[in-house]
C-alpha cells in the first residue's frame, strides 16, 4: 500500500461516516501498518428517513461497530455548531440571495480539512485520511492532489479548498481502488456495512427538498414575478430558491418555445427565463480562491459542475479574483457553485463562481 505514504507505525486519524467507503479506507491503513483510531463527526443532523446518510445516528453506530471489527479506538467529535454555522447558515443564505451553494464543498473546506484536521494535529495524528476518491502524491519536490484510477468516482472536485500545505498530512487511500475494489475488499474483511446503500443527498435535507428546510427553520421565502429576459412577467414562482438555473418542466408558464431558467434576480425576486441558447456563456469570475499549485498556466482545463467534463479555458487574474474564458461557451454556469481547475489529472486549484460572463 506504498501509494498513500510509508506507515511506520505512524498514528492516523480516519474519518469515518459509517459508509463502506471511510470504512474500507480504515481497513487498508491498518493492513498497512498504521496505527489507525476512528472518528466521526457529529454534525446534528436528525435523521427521520430511510434514506442514507452520512451523519446521522445510524452512521455513528455503523462507524463504531466497523472500529469494534477492526479493534482500533473510535471517537466521536462534536461538530455540530460548526456545522450549522459554515455550512448550514450559508447554504440558506446564499440561496435566499439567489445563489446554488455547494455544502459539499463548504464541509470540507471548514470542517474535515479545517477543524478536523487541525483537531487531529492537536491530538498527535501524523495524519488524517478520509474515504474520497482522490490521489496524493510527492513529486518535483512538491505534493500534488490528483484524480483517482477510477474517473467515475472522482471526488477532486470537492476537495480543491485543502490548502496546499496540507496535503502532506492528508491520506485518501482508495486512490488506486474502484469501488467494485472497495466493495470486495469489505467483503473481504467481514465488514457489516459491505452492501451498505451509498449516501447520494445533502445530508442535512432530510426531507429530500430544500423547501421543508427553510420551513423548519422559519426563513421565509416569498413568492414573485417570472419573467423574460425583456422583464415582461410570464407568471409566478413560489420562491427563487425551488429553481435552479437550466430548469425547463415545473415552471407553470406556457410559451411558443421552451422556456429554461436562466439567472435570478434577488433584487427583484424574479426568474428570468429564456431559450436553450440562452443558456451558454463565454466564462465567468471567480473568487474565494485556493491554489494548490505555484505555478498557475494562462490555459487549463476547468469544471463548472461535480458531473461536467473539464471545458479549455484561458485564465487571468484580476485582484483577488480570476477571470475564467472558454473555448466554447459553456452551458448553465451558475454563481455560488464551484469552479475547479485542472492540468491532465492534477487539481490547481479552484474557487466559487460569483458572475457569469456572456460575452467577451
Amino acid at each position: 500500500m506504498d501509494y498513500f505514504g510509508s506507515p511506520l507505525k505512524q498514528k492516523v486519524l480516519v474519518a469515518m461516516s459509517g459508509g463502506v467507503d471511510s470504512s474500507v479506507a480504515a481497513v487498508l491503513l491498518k493492513e498497512a501498518g498504521y496505527s489507525v483510531t476512528g472518528v466521526t463527526m457529529c454534525l446534528g443532523i436528525r435523521q427521520d428517513s430511510d434514506r442514507a446518510s452520512c451523519c446521522g445516528g445510524d452512521a455513528m453506530e455503523d462507524a463504531k461497530r466497523v472500529c469494534g471489527q477492526l479493534d482500533v479506538p473510535h471517537f466521536v467529535f462534536d461538530f455540530a455548531q460548526l456545522m450549522e454555522e459554515l455550512v448550514i447558515s450559508k447554504f440558506t443564505a446564499e440561496y435566499i440571495k439567489g445563489r446554488t451553494p455547494n455544502p459539499c464543498v463548504d464541509c470540507n473546506r471548514s470542517l474535515k480539512f479545517g477543524s478536523l484536521l487541525d483537531k487531529a494535529r492537536g491530538l498527535g495524528f501524523d495524519y488524517l485520511a478520509t474515504g474520497h476518491y482522490a490521489r496524493i502524491e510527492h513529486a518535483r519536490d512538491s505534493w500534488h492532489l490528483l484524480r483517482p484510477a477510477d474517473k467515475n468516482k472522482d471526488q477532486t472536485y470537492f476537495l480543491y479548498p485543502i490548502k496546499k500545505d496540507d496535503l502532506p498530512q492528508v491520506l485518501f487511500p482508495l486512490g488506486n481502488l474502484s469501488k467494485s475494489d472497495v466493495r470486495a475488499q469489505a467483503k473481504k474483511a467481514g465488514l457489516s456495512v459491505a452492501q451498505k446503500v451509498e449516501s447520494q443527498d445533502i445530508c442535512f435535507v432530510t426531507q429530500g427538498n430544500y423547501r421543508q428546510l427553510f420551513k423548519e427553520r422559519n426563513l421565509s421565502v416569498a413568492a414573485g414575478d417570472i419573467v423574460d429576459k425583456d422583464g415582461k412577467i410570464l407568471g409566478r414562482h413560489q420562491g427563487i430558491i425551488y429553481y435552479t438555473i437550466g430548469q425547463r418542466s415545473g415552471l407553470g408558464i406556457s410559451a411558443k418555445t421552451p422556456l429554461y431558467v436562466l439567472r435570478f434576480d434577488a433584487r427583484t425576486n424574479s426568474v428570468v427565463v429564456g431559450n436553450k441558447e440562452d443558456l451558454f456563456a463565454s466564462g465567468l469570475i471567480a473568487g474565494e480562491l485556493n491554489f494548490l499549485t505555484d505555478q498557475f498556466p494562462e490555459e487549463m482545463e476547468a469544471k463548472i459542475r461535480y458531473r461536467k467534463k473539464p471545458a479549455r479555458c484561458f485564465v487571468t487574474k484580476e485582484g483577488e479574483k480570476l477571470r475564467v474564458i472558454f473555448k466554447e461557451a459553456q452551458e448553465s454556469i451558475t454563481p455560488g457553485q464551484a469552479v475547479v481547475f485542472y492540468k491532465g489529472d492534477e487539481v490547481l486549484g479552484g474557487g466559487v463562481i460569483e458572475e457569469v460572463i456572456r460575452e467577451t
